[in-house]
């Protein structure tokens, strides 16, 4: 029998976990089972045909908020061309409603509810008795699914969960190759202990861990694979202390280059397992997603979301002043109660613990969760179909909504990029109120100008937040051009050809700046002085701008010296070299 394990994963760079989990589980029975990954941009036709030419017995597709429409269509064209095919779902998105689902689409044979190991292979068991026999297949003996009976939309027994982890066959054992160039997913434990209304991790008991030493074993296969990234997708990694200790120690030792993100409650962290952290953590190994979501306190308690934000902002501001440790801070906008007032404090709460991303999401009222169960009590809207985000509810309406989708706009082009982080400090520390005011009134300009509805290049951006500073009538212009420029210039990796700014030196000027420099050369990084050494070397390597203050004294010392200086940045075109930078007052390049 043929078996065609699929889905459609929101970027190709992606892979699926739940895909190899099922193979390896039934492998065994069934060693001709195929995985085969596509993308929800893939045409459906050509998905569809994809799957046609490879002649599945049975075709299962694993089912999420972000791939559901798209695997829809591939399954209801699927059937069309190959009617006797079973075709069965499985994953979140199908596993509630399954009454809802089976009704709605006639073409789905199964839905697997829950965790699937052991449905997905009794499944394919009873699927091959049918071929083999040639009578219908005994669906109601098989734990844990929603399946058809003649009209009639049949339940089988619950299943319960899998007690003994390590009696799931590892996921990684083998098909590594699958992974090359991929972003890998990786689970220590199942379950969470919190009960958050808005996640569906709340809806199960407990926490169930693999072993250690099975981790382990799983962990140093990818990593002598020469995996880049991986994932861990447990939903509190640091729950168990001495657990995650065991595996940050392990993976400090092993990490052989691989980048390993946790999602972590930072109000939990121990002391001493955030201290042997920012001491041991090799820098930019390790990257910690925090889910923080709101610091209202009624709101908390309403979705009960145990949290003390005190606490959690002492954790990210630690880990932060380590420099060792990326983290990402997770915000929902729309949770009850949260009014576009107390969702701008918790913006500013947030966001004023400079995490290196924010991530500003929308309530999103997925099925089964105490959110969406209570919906009414909050008077909330939201869209029928997946990803079901809310439209708005009784105290933030569909007005406020759009409003906060212009400052994750602005937020994600102007920081979660770090293309301007200076320009965006000086911009927050000397010209508006706060954080959010900021990124909301460009963002509300934004939408004025109609750039939503274009694209844009790098140089743009600069541009239009120039054009957006000069309508605020800003003060002090010609200082935030000159951290403008500076973003600029820093942030490329070769020396740009093109400029957006107008007071582009002329060839004199650069001659003199040359002239400076080369005298100066004993400041300058040793390979900084050897191309300032040469003129033809110098311009090949180097790009200046005028500034209206020296940015390399106020980064080294915090003195702010205005007047009238020259940028220098200098571009070594080696990967592994930054590039550097020096300042030249322009009095002297005159007076030389």
């Amino acid at each position: 029998m043929k078996i065609l394990l699929s889905t459609l994963n929101a970027k190709f760079i992606h892979s699926s976990l739940a895909l190899r989990y099922l193979r390896s589980y039934a492998q065994e029975a069934f060693p001709s089972i195929e995985v085969v990954e596509y993308t929800i941009n893939d045409v459906t036709l050509n998905i569809v045909a994809d799957i046609h030419k490879r002649k599945p017995d049975v075709v299962a597709f694993s089912c999420y908020i972000w791939n559901i429409r798209e695997t829809l269509s591939v399954m209801r064209t699927l059937k069309k061309i190959c009617p006797d095919v079973p075709i069965i779902l499985g994953g979140p998105e199908v596993t509630y409603d399954a009454d809802e689902w089976m009704k709605k689409h006639p073409e789905i044979d199964v839905i697997c509810i829950g965790e699937g190991e052991q449905t997905f292979l009794e499944l394919l068991q009873v699927y091959q008795e049918s071929l083999q026999t040639k009578q219908p297949p005994r669906l109601r003996d098989v734990a844990g699914i929603a399946y058809r009976e003649e009209e009639y939309v049949r339940f089988s027994m619950p299943r319960a969960q899998v007690e003994e982890m390590d009696s799931i066959p590892s996921p990684y054992a083998d098909h590594l190759d699958e992974l090359n160039n991929r972003v890998v997913y990786f689970e220590a434990s199942r379950g969470c202990p919190f009960k958050c209304q808005y996640c569906l991790s709340s809806i199960e008991d407990g926490v169930r861990y693999f072993s250690l030493e099975r981790v382990k074993e799983d962990l140093m296969r990818l990593i002598n694979h020469g995996v880049k990234t991986i994932k861990f997708v447990d939903r509190t990694f640091n729950i168990n202390k001495k657990y995650a200790l065991e595996i940050f120690q392990f993976l400090i030792d092993n990490h052989n280059g691989t980048v390993f993100q946790f999602e972590i409650t930072a109000d939990i962290l121990r002391a001493d397992v955030l201290d042997f952290l920012t001491e041991n953590a090799p820098p930019g190994i390790f990257r910690f997603e925090i889910g923080v979501q709101s610091t209202n306190d009624e709101t908390n308690r309403l979705v009960q979301r145990i949290q003390r934000f005190d606490r959690l902002a002492r954790t990210v501001t630690q880990i932060k002043d380590s420099k060792k440790i990326d983290q990402h801070l997770d915000l929902i906008a729309g949770l009850p109660e949260e009014d576009y007032a107390s969702f701008r404090k918790t913006f500013n709460d947030v966001f004023g613990l400079r995490p290196e991303e924010l991530q500003l999401g929308f309530l999103k009222m997925l099925r089964g969760t105490g959110v969406r169960a209570r919906a009414a009590n909050h008077g909330y809207v939201f869209m029928d179909e997946a990803p079901y985000e809310i439209l708005g509810n009784n105290v933030l309406s569909f007005d406020d909504m759009q409003k906060i989708k212009r400052v994750e706009d602005i937020l994600e082009k102007y920081w979660n990029a770090h293309r301007m982080d200076y320009t965006v400090e000086w911009l927050l520390a000397n010209q508006f109120e706060t954080a959010f005011d900021f990124f909301q009134t460009f963002g509300d300009y934004w939408e004025n100008q109609g750039w939503s509805r274009i694209g844009h290049q790098l140089e743009d951006l600069f541009v239009r937040l120039q054009k957006f500073l000069q309508i605020q009538q800003v003060d002090g212009m010609g200082h935030v051009l000159s951290m403008m420029k500076f973003d600029f210039l820093r942030n490329q990796k070769h020396r740009p050809r093109k400029l957006w700014w107008e007071d582009v030196m002329d060839k004199e000027e650069m001659q003199q700046t040359f002239a400076v420099l080369t005298e100066q050369r004993e400041r300058l990084r040793d390979d900084f002085a050897a191309h300032a050494a040469l003129e033809k070397d110098y311009f090949k390597h180097t790009l200046t701008a005028k500034v209206t203050f020296d940015i390399e004294r106020w980064m080294e010392t915090g003195e702010f010296v205005e007047g009238d200086f020259t940028l220098v940045v200098y571009y070594p075109y080696k990967d592994e070299e930054q590039n550097a930078f020096a300042v030249v007052k322009q009095d002297v390049q005159a007076a030389g």
